[in-house]
């Protein structure tokens, strides 16, 4: 079977576009002079699920996500190309998907792929902004100083030689867990030199330490952002601010008044803790991650071991302190712009690189199709107001933010983007853009239960999610055999509890959808009247 992205190539969609009048899906551009564009904040939080208030989590405490929805358009069917951080976030810096990125995975490092390519920071800046970036925005050790301006700044106290180059996720601050992490990295370089961030990344899976919010690595960013948008106010240029938190993801270290907010044994749990029925071996994750951590050792893969109800409650705990403790730094955040009177003329736009899974389907962490890990939050508000405080049900792409961007700033969309401008849905909530949305997750052998390297393309439409699983040739970056179908009811089973790809009575209804994922994302876009 020959590799997907060979099946349309660009030219060939911009031939077809033309000859079928899609082109008018793509907007029209403004063309303002720069002082008067809008700027644009952009926010990325890792690894948050739309576990959130104004996603209808009723347990979660998110007052500040939930004003801020209040104030945009939430999309509640947005999904990410990818479910890992890299592959994720390249597509959406790059408005590519994976065929073009050739991100596939975690490791794959899109600059040295790609190195001439065009980031959206750096479109931006053709075009009269001044771009500044800080946190995670496209991975961890990834700051690639020629998209911004102002590329990858910290808080002073974190540029220090020993704290410089470290992973931010990797910071504790009770000095003998400090200690104790020490210990643990000397052992792991003693293994192996070349340990993932120097060895510091993954120490134990959590800490809850009483200290303010900016002693820790994100709140302290918060106050650098807040200090930077005072600067920015002062320029007679347009900005483009990227900020990327690094909580919920592992391991959950947040101030202790946030692990407060919640009591651990009323935490509800999840209702399906099980691998789907029928579904085939390769799709589900190995929790890698959870046994990354030096505490959590013991964390077997989902299909020979079940977490412990104890350690579930922790790392449920922990994710949601975790998130609250975003919520508060995206407040100040956003306060910081009001006070400045910046948000008369700021766009600010919200998401999440992928879901998480808190014991859904007997797994955790990410790095699967499953809407679970695939379905993000994605809230954008536009300061002349449009449908502020509305929610938008239909389907969605993170690879949609960067023409949506260019289209909202009034510049020049390019022509190498995969996506499709969403300012017509902010206009209209209600207006459908795409019958499909399309993700793909690559398992590697040290995720599978046989050894072997899988890929999985997804699709996922307005009732169905089907998934084509085939072996994948690494070397190549082209697929093989077909090995695995799977076909999920959203409408009956949105937890997607039952593969029923291998019902007999469903058996045109999945060659349907094979050829409607084969067919891509370009037949799946929809002609609107602008």
């Amino acid at each position: 079977m020959r590799e997907f992205s060979e099946m349309l190539n660009r030219r060939d969609f911009i031939k077809l576009t033309a000859a079928a009048g899609i082109a008018s899906l793509l907007p029209s551009c403004r063309s303002p002079s720069s002082n008067k564009r809008p700027n644009v904040l952009f926010v990325i939080v890792d690894d948050l699920r739309p576990e959130l208030g104004c996603y209808g989590n009723t347990e979660i405490i998110t007052p500040h996500f939930d004003r801020f929805a209040q104030e945009s358009v939430v999309f509640k069917r947005a999904y990410c190309q990818a479910a890992a951080c890299a592959p994720s976030r390249a597509s959406v810096m790059l408005g590519q998907r994976a065929e073009s990125t050739r991100v596939w995975s975690l490791g794959e490092k899109f600059r040295e792929i790609n190195p001439d390519a065009v980031t959206m920071p750096q479109h931006f800046h053709k075009f009269g902004y001044h771009t500044v970036s800080m946190g995670k925005i496209f991975h961890n050790h990834m700051p690639d100083p020629v998209s911004f301006d102002e590329p990858d700044l910290k808080p002073d106290r974190y540029k220090t030689p020993e704290m410089i180059d470290r992973d931010p996720e990797s910071f504790y601050h009770d000095e003998e867990l400090k200690k104790e992490h020490a210990l643990v990295r000397e052992e792991r370089i003693k293994k192996n030199p070349n340990a993932y961030s120097g060895g510091w990344a993954y120490g134990r899976s959590w800490e809850a330490y009483d200290g303010p919010d900016n002693a820790f690595y994100d709140g302290a960013q918060t106050d650098l952002a807040i200090a930077k948008l005072q600067e920015l106010k002062e320029k007679n240029q347009p900005f483009y601010l990227a900020v990327g938190y690094y909580r919920p993801h592992l391991p959950f270290v947040a101030p202790k008044k946030y692990w407060d907010l919640y009591d651990r044994g009323s935490l509800s749990l999840t209702s399906n803790p099980y691998l789907p029925k029928n579904s085939p071996p390769m799709a589900i994750n190995s929790c890698y991650e959870l046994n990354a951590c030096y505490d959590l050792e013991y964390v077997q893969h989902p299909a020979i071991f079940q977490m412990p109800e104890e350690t579930a409650r922790l790392l449920k705990h922990g994710y949601y302190a975790s998130v609250s403790f975003v919520d508060a730094c995206l407040g100040r955040l956003m306060n910081g712009l009001r006070d400045l009177g910046l948000d008369k003329n700021t766009i600010v736009v919200v998401w999440g690189d992928h879901g998480w899974k808190l014991g859904e389907h007997g797994s955790w962490c990410k790095q699967t199709n499953y809407n679970i890990d695939t379905r993000v939050p994605l809230l954008i508000r536009i300061p002349d107001g449009y449908h502020n405080g509305q929610s938008c049900d239909q389907l969605v792409e993170l690879v949609d933010l960067f023409p949506t961007l260019c289209d909202l700033t009034g510049i020049e969309i390019p022509d190498s983007m995969e996506g499709t401008s969403l300012k017509p849905m902010l206009k209209n909530p209600d207006l459908t853009l795409k019958s499909a949305v399309f993700s793909h997750y690559h398992q590697k052998p040290r995720s599978t239960l046989d050894g072997n390297r899988y890929m999985g393309y997804s699709m996922v439409t307005a009732r169905y999610h089907y998934v084509e699983w085939f072996y994948w040739d690494d070397e190549n970056k082209i697929v093989g055999d077909q090995v695995g179908v799977e076909l999920y009811d959203n409408q009956v089973d949105p937890d997607e509890n039952i593969n029923i790809a291998g019902l007999p009575e469903n058996q045109k209804l999945v060659r349907d959808l094979s050829r409607q994922l084969k067919a891509g994302w370009r037949a799946s876009l929809i002609q609107i009247q602008r």
